[in-house]
This record gives C-alpha cells, structure tokens and sequence, in this order.
C-alpha cells in the first residue's frame, strides 16, 4: 500500500509560515523634534514666509501713508530684523521657563519676557 504520510517538523513549518508585514520605523518622542530644533540651529534662512510678510508690512504702512512702497532690500532687513527679535523674545520667555523650573513655555513666561524686553528698549 501507500507509505504513511510525512509528519512536518517544527524547522519546516518555521520556514514555509507566512511572514507578518513589518512594521515601520518610529524614533521615540522627542528625537525627530530634537533633530528639527538642531537642523534650524544651522540654518541661516529666514522662517517667515516672504510673500505674507511683505503682504503683512504694506497693510500695516496703509494705515499711515497711502500708496507707500518699499524696496526689496527694506523689506528683507525688516524681515531679517523681526525674525531676530523674535527669536531674542523667545529665547528670554525660555530662559523664563526654565527659572521656573518648568521645560514648556508658557503664555506667562512670554509676558514676562516682553515685560523684561520693554524695560531694555
């Protein structure tokens, strides 16, 4: 007659079972917002969007001259001026936080920067 049939050891099986689709790489919480922090660190660029912020300072200058116009130059060291105040303001709202012993910040912390950043002007 017909010889028994073959019994599948477990090696055999391991290696014909189907393989679970894998699962894509995640980094943990905080690395890729560390990775972006440093990468704008080195950057030189300006962050603003130019077109809004051109759109921005001629609504404003509407309100005390009509028809004003601005050079390319003037509008790009107004940028360039804005982005570095920005950046000073936060930097003093974050030192703010961080003596409060807080690593947010915090609406609180960007008021009394603004209080400190009066005081100097």
């Amino acid at each position: 007659g017909k010889a028994p049939r073959r019994q599948l050891d477990a090696v055999t099986l391991m290696k014909h079972a189907p393989v679970p689709p894998k699962k894509p790489h995640r980094f943990r919480p905080g690395t890729v917002v560390l990775h972006h922090i440093r990468q704008y660190q080195k950057t030189t660029d300006l962050l603003i969007k130019k077109v809004p912020f051109q759109c921005l300072v001629k609504e404003i200058a509407q309100n005390y001259k009509v028809d004003i116009q601005f050079q390319s130059t003037a509008l790009v060291a107004l940028q360039e001026a804005t982005e570095a105040f920005l950046v000073s303001m936060l930097e003093d709202a974050n030192h703010a936080a961080s003596h409060g012993k807080c690593v947010t910040v915090q609406p609180k912390d960007l008021v009394l920067a603004i209080r400190l950043c009066r005081d100097r002007m």
